[in-house]
């Protein structure tokens, strides 16, 4: 997953898109348990990718608390 795509969705977008690959490597975990999972790797891709979408996700939340700020002082 590119940086740029995640920086382009919405807030609500990317809670979902975060759910989703939390789903996706917990389906993962279970198979790796039962030895089918065919790319082992997939589970760390899996992980450094929800930290990517929680690190623009906390950008996106802080910008918008601090938004009402900067337009009151205006």
């Amino acid at each position: 997953m590119d940086i740029k795509e995640i920086a382009d969705m919405t807030q609500a977008e990317l809670r979902a898109k975060e759910a989703d690959l939390r789903q996706e490597i917990f389906s993962l975990r279970l198979q790796a348990r039962s030895g089918r999972v065919e790319k082992p790797s997939r589970i760390r891709d899996l992980r450094r990718d929800i930290a990517r979408v929680l690190t623009i996700l906390t950008g996106k939340v802080a910008q918008a608390k601090q938004a009402p700020l900067k337009t009151a002082k205006a």
